[in-house]
């Protein structure tokens, strides 16, 4: 069902009326309207469209999806395009939530694809800041876009957390190389998705700040500053992680190949020591007589001589660090 809110002066007085009467209550000069879809079909949204006079384009855009960040201006409204992410730490996965906004000078009309934008945490943000959504629909803009950019700040944090802990496995005792591969692969996916919805962002608040775009009075201008220095930082730290995951995918081959070249050094040193019994015992196996041939001296003689030569290799290739 649709959800509605009006708000005069920064106050909420009606709530959940039908999409019907939109225009009714905007003809209070004073009065802020909310809208949100989930899920709509054409019809839904061509009534809202009907209602507030959207254009043809932005409204197929929120009925299509799959959009990129953007913000698109029309004759009359301005048209908004984002994602909520969220990480699931288990599967290493990003779950994005898809919203598109119409912004009108008294109206906002969000659409959401489904309900993974968690549109209750949204309202709970907007009645926390009653003093800001008394500046109309450029302060119910501000908590819809600072909602989003929290959301993208905590999935990087999370990445964060996950590539510290994929840190810790690489350089653990027990080798995990096939647990490594796999986590970066996952993570590293994950960035990639997050890096597409988060540098849009920039181009997105930086021109909703505008002066030319009337959408932020002067009241809101330290607020939508602040959203755009979030921005700023999710972008530069999802550049940084996804740098670390590729070092950290090239930190794992090094280890692979030094692990190789330790293992292949101790095979060759334990080869060694084994060919010395071995090239004794067939010298005292010819079929020709030599000395101590057919007497226990002989047989005392190569006993001692494979346990001197190898102790003596062991305790040279130990001393080596071949061992």
């Amino acid at each position: 069902m649709p959800r509605t809110r009006c708000y005069r002066g920064g106050a909420l007085t009606d709530e959940d009326f039908p999409i019907d009467q939109v225009a009714e209550h905007l003809t209070d000069p004073t009065a802020v309207v909310w809208v949100d879809l989930c899920a709509p079909d054409l019809a839904d949204l061509q009534l809202v469209a009907d209602e507030l006079g959207l254009h043809r384009l932005a409204v197929e855009d929120a009925a299509q999806g799959r959009q990129r960040p953007k913000f698109d201006r029309y004759s009359g409204h301005d048209f908004f395009s984002g994602y909520s992410v969220q990480l699931d730490v288990v599967t290493g996965r990003l779950v994005t939530g898809e919203i598109a906004a119409f912004i009108t000078p008294a109206a906002l009309v969000t659409v959401r694809r489904d309900e993974t934008f968690s549109i209750d945490a949204l309202l709970t943000r907007w009645d926390d800041e009653v003093d800001l959504t008394s500046l109309g629909v450029g302060a119910l803009l501000h908590g819809l876009l600072d909602f989003v950019v929290d959301g993208h700040f905590e999935a990087v944090e999370s990445l964060d957390d996950q590539i510290e802990q994929l840190e810790d496995l690489l350089f653990d005792d027990r080798p995990h190389d096939q647990a490594v591969q796999r986590r970066s692969f996952e993570l590293r996916k994950s960035l990639v998705q997050l890096r597409r919805v988060v540098l849009p962002m920039r181009e997105v608040v930086n021109t909703l700040m505008r002066r030319d775009t009337g959408l932020v009075p002067d009241e809101l201008m330290p607020y939508y500053q602040d959203v755009y220095d979030h921005v700023l930082r999710a972008t530069e730290w999802t550049e940084s992680l996804r740098d670390l995951v590729n070092t950290i995918l090239e930190t794992n081959l090094t280890i692979q190949g030094n692990r190789l070249n330790i293992i292949t050094k101790k095979v060759t040193s334990w080869a060694a020591i084994i060919a010395v019994p071995t090239a004794i015992t067939g010298f005292y196996g010819q079929n020709l007589p030599y000395p101590g041939f057919a007497h226990a001296s002989g047989f005392a003689t190569s006993s001692i001589l494979i346990v001197a030569l190898s102790g003596l290799l062991y305790v040279t290739f130990k001393r080596n660090d071949w061992l």
